[in-house]
């Protein structure tokens, strides 16, 4: 144990850069890799995306096995537009930062606004009530802020709300934030899953346990 927590400090304390070069008939190839010397040698250093292991749930009956069912089912759906929305606004700003006046960003964030609501209002519209909810706190969880300040950004206050009104009408709020520790944790799950590739394996664990 105590070897193991002295190469685990090394690991953290000691990286260098380890610059390798292959010899060819033409100019040498460099490969740059993070490694750290111990005990003499060297020793490779590989950063691991974090694996998470989730315990099989316990339904209590029938019911709470569908409702899991479909919260699964709308997180599937909903996620990759969380997640576009949130690349679009990064590749917007990025873009905009390069115009000069603010009369070219104001057309750049025109065109963008059409194009998006072109593209993905159809697409929206057969959106159930909630995947509706779902997908505004999936975008709190991806930018990092409320669908109503990114609406506000694109449209203006006044637009905003008035969408945020009309989602109100539905049982909807543009403003609703995202607590993955908390009433949200099951999505966060969800989530999670679905960036590791597991989703489906947990699902079908999951929808086939019941509490005895």
């Amino acid at each position: 144990m105590k070897r193991f927590l002295l190469l685990f400090c090394l690991v953290l304390l000691l990286p260098v850069a380890v610059v390798s070069q292959e010899q060819t008939g033409e100019a040498p190839k460099t490969y740059i890799d993070v490694a750290m010397i111990y005990e003499g040698d060297t020793v490779a250093i590989f950063a691991l995306r974090p694996v998470h292991i989730f315990a099989p749930r316990k339904f209590r009956n029938n019911k709470e096995r569908q409702a899991y069912s479909r919260l699964v089912r709308d997180v599937k759906k909903t996620y990759p537009y969380a997640r576009f929305i949130a690349e679009s606004i990064i590749e917007t700003y990025e873009y905009m930062e390069t115009l000069s006046t603010e009369k070219e960003k104001q057309k750049y964030l025109e065109d963008v606004q059409k194009f998006m609501m072109d593209e993905y209002k159809p697409k929206m519209k057969k959106m159930t009530k909630n995947q509706g909810k779902i997908l505004v706190k999936l975008v709190d969880r991806e930018c990092n802020t409320v669908s109503y300040n990114i609406v506000k950004a694109l449209v203006g206050s006044f637009k905003a709300t008035l969408y945020n009104a009309f989602a109100g009408l539905f049982g909807n709020s543009l403003k609703t934030r995202y607590e993955p520790d908390g009433k949200d944790a099951d999505i966060e799950a969800i989530v999670l899953q679905i960036e590791q590739g597991t989703v489906d394996y947990y699902y079908s664990v999951n929808y086939h346990s019941f509490k005895q």
